[in-house]
């Protein structure tokens, strides 16, 4: 499942009546209630203010609300498209500029769906991932190699350390030992850590 790094928002016009919809990551309940007050008061005179969200490891709390749209046609829809895209501790908030046209039931799904999905792509998602610490000793005419292997398999320096040889702290997907030693001719070899969580930054189309 995914969760939002930062917060987002992005609005679309639909007949006339704008709709606003702002993400946030939430970790309780009470966190992704509050969020939906202070969108609220930014927008006071906005004719609705609908909202879902999904909370837990299991997104076991899942609450949606409509805010005097026809019942089932926003706040539903919202936390349908939340679900839909493997969304986790993640809020989502629309508010609608009523333009004066109706839109009927079908039309309000349609637009409150496609206000979260707007804002989903062009949020920067994070996925929980296993990944695998090592620590790595060489020599430093090998900073160059190493450093472009390590950006062109994604794989993440946390620690530099300048002595006599150069040691990074390194996190990777998937283990180093053959790869490394191929590249330093068998003159550095990595020593593993320990197996930890990591939330990074993803892309959902890869």
């Amino acid at each position: 499942m995914y969760r939002l790094q930062k917060d987002i928002e992005a609005s679309i016009e639909i007949k006339k009546s704008k709709f606003i919809c702002y993400l946030h990551k939430c970790t309780c309940e009470q966190e992704a209630k509050d969020f939906v007050q202070t969108i609220r008061k930014l927008h006071p005179n906005a004719r609705h203010h609908c909202y879902a969200f999904l909370i837990g490891e299991h997104n076991e709390i899942q609450r949606s609300c409509d805010d005097g749209e026809p019942s089932g046609s926003a706040g539903v829809p919202m936390l349908e498209c939340l679900k839909k895209n493997d969304m986790q501790d993640s809020v989502a908030v629309t508010v609608r500029y009523f333009g004066g046209i109706l839109l009927g039931t079908g039309g309000l799904i349609r637009a409150y769906t496609q206000s979260v999905q707007a804002a989903l792509q062009q949020a920067t998602l994070t996925k929980k991932v296993m990944m695998k610490r090592y620590s790595l000793s060489f020599a430093y005419p090998y900073i160059g190699l190493l450093e472009a292997y390590f950006q062109q398999q994604n794989i993440l320096i946390q620690e530099k350390q300048y002595d006599e040889e150069v040691t990074y702290i390194v996190l990777s997907i998937d283990p180093l030992e053959k790869n490394i030693s191929e590249l330093t001719n068998g003159k550095s070899l990595p020593v593993f850590l320990q197996e930890e969580v990591v939330e990074m930054p993803i892309n959902k189309d890869q």
